[in-house]
């Protein structure tokens, strides 16, 4: 989605982080453990787990559950084996979503997600047929009060970050993959708290939703693919205005 409906978007799940706590840090977990299954326990040496330890600083996730995680991964406690999947599929409005999925067992996961879809009015559709429409790279959202476009320029620019967005409320920062974590450094060097960082599905092309009702409905697709159990994170590449997704919640 835009970085202008993912900030909307992102306003508006932080009053339901509390009660879904318990699941945030489930689905953390499984990317700590996979990132430790592929490239170890030793953050230093090893890009993505130090991508997603800062996820979970970010989330306040105890640091018990932090080390379970790593143990399972490399393989010093006994866990469950997922794998990683994506699903692409369409939404009403023709919106694209991408959905990322972590499970052990993706019959299951690919049934739960596929009904989500067809009760929403979508569909899925074949690997890669959203390829075009989206970036993987690193994203970060940062309220407009907690920093100045001159000192993102300064810090993430140099950091490796390719673009800073400017909206009236908020930055976005955009960076490839590979520099996601010297960004994350910068800001924190600077102070900058972001208040979404992620390597993210960035689309690039928007599909405009003017009408109340297709908004709901979009939304009900995204919330719904969210709950699901072995859903990690779900990108679209909606355009809703702020005043619309207030009606449309």
């Amino acid at each position: 989605m835009s970085g202008h409906s993912k900030w909307a978007t992102t306003k508006r799940h932080k009053a339901a982080v509390d009660a879904k706590r318990g699941k945030i840090f489930s689905r953390i977990s499984k990317e700590i453990t996979m990132a430790a299954r592929e490239g170890g326990g030793d953050a230093d040496m090893n890009p993505r787990l130090r991508t997603v330890l800062l996820k979970a600083k970010g989330a306040n996730m105890p640091a018990d559950n932090i080390d379970r995680a790593v143990k399972k991964g490399t393989g010093e406690l006994p866990g469950t084996v997922y794998e990683e999947l994506i699903y692409e599929g369409y939404g009403p409005g023709g919106v694209g979503v991408i959905v990322q999925v972590t499970t052990d067992n993706k019959n299951r996961s690919a049934s739960e997600v596929r009904s989500v879809f067809t009760k929403n009015h979508g569909n899925l559709a074949g690997p890669g047929a959203l390829a075009f429409q989206f970036q993987h790279m690193g994203q970060f959202l940062i309220d407009a009060e907690k920093t100045t476009e001159e000192d993102l320029m300064e810090s993430a620019v140099e950091a490796g970050a390719e673009e800073i967005k400017t909206a009236p409320d908020h930055f976005e920062v955009l960076c490839p993959i590979q520099a996601y974590y010297s960004v994350s450094q910068a800001l924190e060097g600077k102070g900058i708290e972001p208040d979404s960082s992620e390597l993210a599905y960035v689309p690039n092309t928007l599909v405009p939703i003017s009408d109340a009702d297709t908004a709901r409905q979009v939304l009900r697709l995204i919330d719904q693919l969210e709950e699901c159990e072995d859903v990690q994170s779900v990108y679209a590449n909606y355009d809703i205005d702020e005043s619309l997704l207030e009606k449309a919640g």
